[in-house]
């Protein structure tokens, strides 16, 4: 039996690597597919993930891997969780969003809802600052948002084939709004296994599987005539894709039931969109390595580390060093309510401002709420 299933593995990975091939250029050649498309998707959920570098592939295993990768849904605990985030970036101009709840289902399954949000709001738009009679009017000057949006649906349930692995998988739902100019409505779907063997934690996501698209749409009539007087193109309707990209994680738990435990993970990023600015390109692919480490005191307190964005510079010496961007955070388990925190930039790697993130998850518990109803006499 184990046999016949790694031959089975060995002709599903085959054609994937195939699939993988071939994809870049079949898009090249019928629509528009850029680097970096609908990149509000990397950002990442959670304080824990952003301490540890990303890196939570093979180890997500709350409301978070909605977003992470969804087989990581079977890791949390069998009850409602609903979570939150927020940061802000460029001096607070940009704001970044995140609520998730998971919810157990019949037949061992669980499923979880994401919603993510990063906008730019309160945009001066002076396109009718001069009015018709050419004199400057105050009054015409309106703001706008641009924001980029993501309703991601999950599902995760237990192998049938194979103890210890998980299996899920998302849809996406993403709006993309610049004012009333330009609206875009995408859909994709993304693939998530988790395999967990004693202290081994492995885990393999397969994000925007089928390539996702945004079909994008333009209201020339609030921009067409300022763009003629001014020299610029004006746009037309286009489709957007975004190729599919992959994370493969390794983790792996120390002292698991001892007062102190470590957690260490390590996880990389493959892309198909031609070649990034990151640590190894293979043709059209590009691999970006992170890591992170978790260390825990009665899983009540917690102390994360990794880094992320490990890079091939110039200096101003002219001379080519690798650079890093590390990060850290810290967790406080109380009861059913967990509280994280992450510094993601440390020592003014970036130059985005205000690297402090801060999320909540909470764990509906039924019981321990009609416990509290009993102690006080109701």
């Amino acid at each position: 039996m184990v046999a016949k299933l790694f031959s089975r593995l060995k002709v599903v990975i085959i054609g994937l690597v195939s699939f993988i091939g071939i994809l870049p250029e079949v898009c090249d050649a019928q629509i528009f597919a850029p680097k970096y498309s609908n990149e509000f998707l990397q950002i990442g959920v959670g304080a824990r993930a952003a301490a540890m570098g990303g890196a939570q592939s093979s180890v997500v295993s709350d409301v978070t891997a909605g977003y992470w990768n969804p087989a990581g849904l079977l890791q949390g605990p069998e009850l409602p969780e609903f979570a939150l985030m927020h940061s802000e970036y460029f001096a607070g101009i940009a704001k970044y969003d995140y609520a998730g709840l998971a919810l157990p289902v019949k037949a061992g399954g669980r499923f979880a809802a994401s919603f993510i949000r990063l906008g730019i709001d309160n945009i001066p738009n002076t396109l009718n600052l001069i009015d018709a009679s050419g004199n400057i009017n105050y009054n015409n000057i309106e703001e706008f948002s641009d924001a980029s949006s993501a309703l991601i649906l999950s599902y995760a349930r237990e192998a049938w084939f194979l103890k210890g692995l998980s299996l899920g998988g998302s849809t996406k739902i993403i709006n993309r709004r610049i004012g009333n100019f330009a609206n875009a409505w995408g859909f994709g779907f993304d693939l998530g296994a988790q395999y967990t063997h004693k202290r081994i934690r492995l885990g393999l996501t397969a994000s925007d599987i089928t390539s996702t698209f945004n079909a994008w749409s333009f209201n020339t009539s609030a921009f067409g005539s300022a763009f003629t007087q001014t020299g610029n193109t004006i746009p037309t309707n286009s489709i957007e894709l975004t190729l599919p990209s992959f994370r493969a994680g390794f983790g792996y738990q120390f002292f698991p039931q001892n007062k102190f435990g470590i957690l260490l993970c390590l996880d990389n990023g493959i892309y198909t969109d031609k070649q990034r600015n990151v640590l190894v390109n293979i043709g059209r692919l590009s691999i970006d390595p992170y890591a992170g480490a978790e260390f825990n005191y009665r899983k009540k307190i917690f102390f994360r580390g990794g880094y992320k964005n490990l890079q091939r510079t110039i200096n101003p010496d002219n001379k080519r060093v690798f650079t890093v961007f590390p990060t850290a955070g810290l967790g406080l388990s109380l009861k059913n309510l967990q509280i994280d925190y992450a510094l993601t930039n440390i020592g003014n790697f970036s130059r985005v401002l205000y690297s402090h993130v801060f999320s909540l998850r909470f764990v509906f518990d039924p019981s321990g709420f009609k416990k509290a109803l009993q102690r006080s006499g109701k």
